[in-house]
Order: C-alpha cells, then sequence, then structure tokens
C-alpha cells in the first residue's frame, strides 16, 4: 500500500454496531370519518374521508447486543406498533430502522431466524396437541437438524423447569406452564434479537419469577439483545438497568432506571411508626402525608429538605421507627403519564 500523503482525508466510514437501531421512526394510520345516520353512511359509502392517527412520531433509539432494555408506556402510547415496526411486521411510514444488520420489513429468511416476537397475549401453540408436537413444527420451519432439535428442547426445557409437562397436551398446562412452552417455542432457533410484549401477562406471582428468571438466564448464556414491554414493574425492576418510555407516540426518556426515579421523582417516600397516634395537620408540616393509618404513615420529602426534616422528625416526634425508601417506580411511572412532559 503506497504511504498516504501528508494532509490526505481518508473518507468517513459509518460503522453501526448497534443490534437495533431506529431513526425518526413514525407509523401513521388513517382512519375512516363517518356521520352518523342514513345520509352519512351514504357518503362515507361513496365519498370516503380520512384522518389520520400518528401510533409512533419521530421515535429514534439504539440498543447494543446484550442489552436488556424495558420499554414503558401507557395502554396506546404505541409500545406494540413499535414493536411491530422493529419485528418486519408493518411497514414505518417515515423513517429507519436496522435489527440485527437488516431492515426489518424486508422480512428476510436470514432476519427472520435473528429475531422472535412474544406477545402476551397472543399463542402459537397447537391446542390439542402435546407442545413437543409444536416445537416440531417450528424445528421445521427453521431447518433445525433432528440432535440439534433435541439438545436444544432439553437445554430449553430445563432451564424453564417445563421438562415433565412436553408431552401433556397444550389445553391441560396452567397459564404459566403454557407461556414458558411459549417461551420455548419461540427461542428454539436461538435468536439474537428477543421482543417480548407484556410476557407475564396474567401470570400469577411464582410463574412471573420463574419467567423472569429464565431471560436472565437466556440473556447470560446467549449474549441476546431483549426489549421488553410490561405493567409490572417488578418485571422491569428486575431485568432491566435501562429503560425507554413512551406517551401518546413519542419517546421522551431513554437512559438508567435508577436516572428515571432521580429525573421524575425529586423526593424520597419516609415511613413512620409513631409511638402514639398523631393528628394528621401535625404530620403535614413536615412534607406530604400521603397516608395515615392508625400508627402508621407516609410522608413525601423533597430531596434536598430530606437531610433536615428527617433530623427534625427524630427530635420532635415521638416514634417507634423512621424508614427512608425510594418511591414506587409504579407512582413515579404514573407520574410521568399523568404529565405527558420530559
Amino acid at each position: 500500500m503506497p504511504p498516504r500523503s501528508k494532509g490526505a482525508v481518508l473518507p468517513a466510514i459509518l460503522i453501526r454496531v448497534s443490534q437495533i437501531w431506529a431513526e425518526n421512526l413514525s407509523k401513521r394510520y388513517p382512519v375512516a370519518l363517518k356521520e352518523p345516520g342514513f345520509v352519512g353512511t351514504l357518503q362515507h359509502f361513496f365519498r370516503r374521508r380520512y384522518r389520520h392517527v400518528e401510533a409512533v412520531r419521530q421515535v429514534s433509539f439504539r440498543i447494543e447486543p446484550g442489552e436488556v432494555v424495558g420499554f414503558l408506556g401507557p395502554n396506546g402510547a404505541g409500545k406494540t406498533t413499535t414493536l411491530k415496526l422493529l419485528s418486519g411486521l408493518i411497514h414505518p411510514s417515515e423513517g429507519r430502522v436496522e435489527v440485527a444488520g437488516h431492515e426489518p420489513f424486508r422480512r428476510e429468511y436470514t432476519f427472520l431466524r435473528k429475531i422472535t416476537l412474544v406477545m402476551g397475549n397472543k399463542q402459537q401453540l397447537i391446542w390439542d396437541l402435546p407442545a413437543a408436537e409444536s416445537f416440531r413444527v417450528n424445528a421445521a420451519v427453521y431447518e433445525i437438524p433432528e440432535a440439534e432439535f433435541r439438545r436444544r428442547v432439553g437445554e430449553l426445557s430445563e432451564m424453564l423447569g417445563l421438562t415433565d409437562k412436553l408431552h401433556q397436551p397444550v389445553r391441560k398446562l396452567s397459564l404459566g406452564e403454557r407461556m414458558k412452552a411459549e417461551l420455548l417455542a419461540a427461542l428454539l432457533h436461538h435468536p439474537q434479537v428477543l421482543f417480548l410484549d407484556e410476557p407475564t401477562l396474567g401470570l400469577d406471582v411464582n410463574a412471573q419469577v420463574a419467567v423472569r428468571e429464565f431471560l436472565l438466564e437466556y440473556n447470560r448464556r446467549y449474549r441476546a439483545t431483549i426489549l421488553l414491554t410490561s405493567h409490572y414493574m417488578a418485571d422491569i425492576t428486575a431485568l432491566c438497568e435501562r429503560v425507554l418510555v413512551i406517551h401518546q407516540g413519542r419517546l421522551f426518556y431513554d437512559g438508567a432506571l435508577s436516572g428515571l426515579l432521580e429525573r421524575f421523582a425529586p423526593y424520597r417516600e419516609v415511613y413512620l411508626k409513631l409511638a402514639v397516634p398523631m393528628e394528621q395537620d401535625r404530620l403535614e408540616r413536615y412534607g406530604e402525608l400521603r397516608s395515615l393509618e392508625g400508627r402508621e404513615a407516609r410522608l413525601l420529602i423533597q430531596r434536598e429538605q430530606l437531610v433536615a426534616r428527617v433530623s427534625q422528625l427524630l427530635g420532635e416526634l415521638p416514634l417507634d421507627d423512621l424508614e427512608v425508601r425510594e418511591p414506587a417506580l409504579e407512582e413515579v411511572i404514573g407520574k410521568v403519564f399523568a404529565t405527558g412532559q420530559a
């Protein structure tokens, strides 16, 4: 190679290492407008008018290989639409998206082998057949050799605690067991990217814990990238260090889960166990009183005032116990959704 001359400028090379990459991603849906009554029906039939609903608006983010990211938002915020855009089920109206080095909406075979989409309210298993038979269908679709198929089923079923349930008809499995079997079927081809839409929906506490532990172990073993939506804040706190928050189709927070608390909850919760019952008015002098039941009270106190207020409480009130806590994540998220402000 000849030496580069002094002052020569090398051409810029853009290298994208992000596993998931979205830039100004938007999705609009046309919705037909119809006036009431017979005349409105005729007009709707012959001269239809539409308005456009923006389900996702100018959303941009990057997710690196191996990250587990929570995707939060109220119902109708655009979470599921975004997952469908990322998995290639629908085409974006505007913007660009890349997942595992592919444009999702092209639905290339190599791309489909790298991803999976699991929706807690949908199922792919055949109701009247044992789960193992549905797994064989997936193995045929993904062209998994028999020996490798057996190895993967054995490994995943052991991780999920599902080994003795594989040959029971799906309809005889509990809801938690069915969700585990759905996960096994969705991960049989060892995808690099997991899109999980409410994977613990409707499960009891024990089943939720089992699914979370499995996802953590799967992420550890295979360095899989996971984007997870859930209304159960325990899922998010157990699995995710980073969260995306979407509201009315717009992304207005992308960062650490701890940063979400710092940014949207500039206070601490102080739990008091009083030595004697006390009037509400007296406690309200120290902070925002959230609850008072018998001798137990909860106060919200601004972070910058916390040390001074706790000193006052300890010095001025008869207390059996005092505990400073982070506010519940559900409460913080509720405030975010209520204001809709970044």
